[in-house]
């Protein structure tokens, strides 16, 4: 590993080795892991003040603000009032001053005595109790050795917690999942506990010894007990934090996650032992006998030593550290590989997916898809009567759609935006509103201009979901804008971010620093000619750049928005000039095979694809590409090797884009659908709007393949073959996928006649012919993804919409 150890800012320290209960499901005593039994029983005086000293050196050298500390067994209340006591006073006394202690104790709770609650008021130390649930689910597996229940003691220690004087120091509650428990009712017993957060945490287990999956709940039981609880989560608006749930949110939306078991962020946390052995994460000792050895200890070595253990660097290497298959996957920046423990497997090590695989992709696609929906525009905001008519639908039912059409789509959009805006603004008055309402009465074009720009609506949509950094200056960055374009004189207090001045559509002003500025512009000032702007000063401003391609059509590449991030994939920084471009070339190729090949889909292209957000690659071989639900007109697009797969891009995305404003306005389907169908080109099975949108998008696909196609007709070389191959796939996958809607039973009757459409453009490409061997490769294909989909595995590629 090359990159620089992180600094530790999470430490276990175990205080007592040995338990009270005897949980057949825990990692230290039931699972691969051993070393316990040489453990000494409590931690000594002696180790204390060492690992104590070894945090205080390890914070002060990196400057740490903070350091979080646990105190953990076994059980750590074994340890008895007098040890824990002195555990805290040694931390406290070894800090350095500029570094607070986050100290807390992780027990389950059957000895939580008031005594102890005392002690952890005086030292400001937090207490989490693991708690599987009501009586039924907690006995399954949280029993004494002889086998009597602890439900009653472990609640006896939430009610003391609970109570006004402790109430501060009630941490939260762990449950571990068994899915033969009912999650709903496991769920409710929680929360009539009133925890400050809730954490659900799958069963330790590895490729060697798998997780128990009883026939009868399915192929993926874990996902389906935790949707289950995330339903009855939601539907009573959140009333608790919920970690993992969080996490997926937050890694959606492309910020850190808060547990280990998910996302990419790198791992920052030390477990100490009794003895003082320094070890990798406890949860590995459900891997193999010695797994979290490190062969280091508090008495001989240092943190940074530590942190430089091959183990630790592993597990801090983000996506590199990860399978093959992972970094394939499209969820991999949610899921992380999951928990690093549960990749193991004899041979292989841990360069696997999770055992819960399955299970953590259609969880993340789950919470995903239904964010998605719950993200659509109010009620109020959509217009009571469609916009499009039958011929315009129909048009658009067969994958395609004219300028006109896409232009209906995109005047449409921007009524929802001015709605979504007026929504947001609300009854403030603001200097930003009053300039925006007056030049929607002086210069309504100059202002449709701004509002059309796509990550408008999508940073509103943020604002009415209340979601962190989607804040209210944007209005002010938009009254700016438009002031601009319409010429005005500007006297204006605007957000700065990252050193920054956004103005929407236009571009960016260098200012540095944060807060906020005052921007004070004349005609002199700025100069927009057409869609580009110029600042007199040239090494300030950073605008948006304008490709204008052959045919009239001009696209921006955006890469200075910070609502650009709507996309489920990171966003490119800056482009410099190379990279720029090496765009407009690969743009004005794709361009010209489009308007070549698929003339039905650019013309539509050319009306309503105005933005292009450049995206981070991925890994060699997996091209990345988006639309976003709340952006109409732009897609993101990492750019692939060559053109011919640009131009397949931003057809298949722009299919998206189209789709999701017809949906805006007219009911294809029952939208109280909740069964999960089966998408051909997936292994997870897909809610009615996401086949929908997969169906879509791959009417595109299958049209662009037959026209390579028939482009090598006759001649005998591999492109042909590969060309040939993909359409044989491509054409069954999307006529499979049709046949699925149109008898799903859901479908409106409007709904019915767009997979006729659909059908219909399919049709003639099912009879094109493609040779015995692609269509063999291709039935191969298709039965190897039901088999998986039927299995409920995961296919190590890209598998897109």
């Amino acid at each position: 590993m090359t990159h620089r150890p992180v600094p530790f800012t999470q430490f276990v320290l175990k205080v007592h080795s040995r338990c009270d209960l005897a949980c057949d499901h825990c990692y230290v005593y039931e699972h691969a892991d051993t070393s316990w039994r040489g453990r000494p029983r409590a931690v000594s005086e002696e180790v204390l003040a060492k690992v104590a000293d070894r945090i205080a050196d390890h914070a002060a050298s990196h400057r740490l603000p903070a350091v979080h500390v646990v105190l953990h067994g076994g059980e750590p209340l074994l340890a008895g009032p007098a040890l824990l006591r002195r555990a805290a006073e040694e931390l406290r006394r070894a800090l350095p001053a500029h570094c607070e202690l986050d100290l807390r104790i992780h027990t389950n709770g059957v000895l939580l005595s008031r005594e102890f609650c005392e002690l952890f008021d005086e030292f400001g130390i937090k207490v989490g109790i693991s708690l599987d649930g009501d009586k039924a689910a907690n006995d399954r597996h949280r029993r004494y050795a002889d086998g009597r229940s602890s439900h009653a003691k472990v609640l006896a220690a939430v009610q003391l917690l609970r109570r006004p004087e402790f109430r501060h120091l009630y941490a939260g509650l762990l449950c571990t999942i068994d899915v033969e428990n009912d999650p709903v009712a496991v769920y409710d017993a929680l929360v009539a506990l009133d925890p400050p957060r809730i954490d659900f945490l799958l069963p330790h287990a590895t490729w060697d010894d798998p997780p128990k999956r009883p026939a009868a709940l399915g192929r993926a039981p874990y996902a389906d007990w935790l949707l289950a609880v995330h339903d009855r989560w939601t539907a009573a608006g959140r009333p608790v934090p919920v970690r993992s749930f969080d996490s997926i949110h937050r890694t959606l939306r492309g910020r850190s996650s808060l547990t280990e078991s998910l996302g990419l962020e790198p791992v920052d946390l030390v477990v100490i032992e009794t003895d003082g052995t320094f070890e990798q994460a406890d949860t590995l000792k459900t891997a193999y006998d010695g797994a979290p050895v490190t062969g280091f200890d508090v008495f001989a070595n240092s943190l940074d030593e530590v942190a430089a253990h091959p183990g630790m660097l592993e597990r801090q290497s983000g996506l590199a550290g990860l399978s093959a298959d992972c970094r394939a996957c499209p969820v991999v920046r949610s899921c992380g590989g999951g928990l690093y423990a549960h990749r193991y497997r004899t041979g292989s090590g841990f360069d696997n997916p999770s055992v819960f695989c399955g299970d953590l992709m259609q969880l993340i696609t789950t919470v995903r898809d239904q964010s998605r929906t719950a993200a659509r525009i109010p009620a109020q905001a959509v217009p009571a009567e469609p916009v499009l008519t039958d011929g315009q639908l129909d048009e658009l039912a067969h994958g395609h759609g004219s300028a006109e059409t896409v232009r209906v789509l995109a005047n449409a959009q921007l009524g929802l935006t001015r709605s979504l805006l007026a929504a947001v603004a609300g009854s403030r008055a603001s200097a930003a509103w009053e300039l925006l309402t007056t030049l929607d009465q002086e210069a309504p074009q100059a202002l449709d201009t701004v509002l059309r720009h796509p990550y408008v609506r999508a940073w509103a949509v943020r604002c009415l979901q209340g979601e962190q950094g989607a804040d209210l200056g944007t209005l002010a960055e938009l009254a700016a804008a438009a002031a601009i374009r319409a010429g005005r004189e500007l006297d204006l207090v605007l957000p700065v971010r990252g050193g920054y001045m956004q103005l929407p559509g236009l571009g960016r002003l260098l200012v540095g620093g944060h807060g906020e500025e005052r921007l004070t512009a004349d005609a002199g000032g700025f100069t927009v000619r057409g869609e580009r702007a110029y600042w007199a000063d040239a090494e300030q401003w950073q605008p948006v750049r304008q490709l204008a391609l052959p045919d009239g059509w001009t696209v921006a590449l955006e890469d200075t928005d910070p609502q650009r991030d709507s996309h489920q994939w990171p966003v490119e920084d800056r482009l410099g000039e190379e990279e720029l471009l090496r765009w407009q070339g690969a743009l004005r190729e794709a361009w010209e095979l489009l308007g070549r090949d698929l003339p039905g889909y650019a013309a539509g292209v050319r009306a309503g694809l105005g933005t292009i957000t450049p995206l981070r690659q991925g890994q060699p071989g997996h091209d990345i590409s988006a639309a976003a639900r709340q952006a109409f007109g732009a897609v993101g697009i990492a750019r692939p090797a060559t053109a011919p797969v640009l131009a397949l891009l931003v057809a298949h995305e722009f299919q998206h884009v189209k789709l999701g404003a017809v949906l805006d306005f007219h009911d294809l389907y029952d939208p109280t659908e909740t069964r999960r169908f089966h998408a051909p080109w997936r292994p997870d099975p897909r809610p009615l709007e996401g086949l929908l949108q997969g169906t879509y998008a791959h009417l595109a696909v299958t049209e662009y393949w037959g026209t390579r196609v028939r482009a090598y007709d006759g001649l005998p070389c591999e492109a042909a073959d590969f060309a040939r191959l993909q359409l044989a796939t491509w054409r069954s996958h999307t006529a499979r996928a049709v046949e699925t809607l149109a008898d799903s039973g859901a479908l409106t009757p409007l709904g019915l006649r767009f997979a006729a459409g659909m059908a219909a453009t399919v049709a003639p490409w099912l009879a094109e012919p493609v040779g015995a061997a692609a269509e063999a490769l291709a039935r191969e294909a298709v039965a190897e993804n039901l088999a998986r989909w039927q299995a409920g595995g995961i296919a190590p590629a890209d598998i897109g919409s």
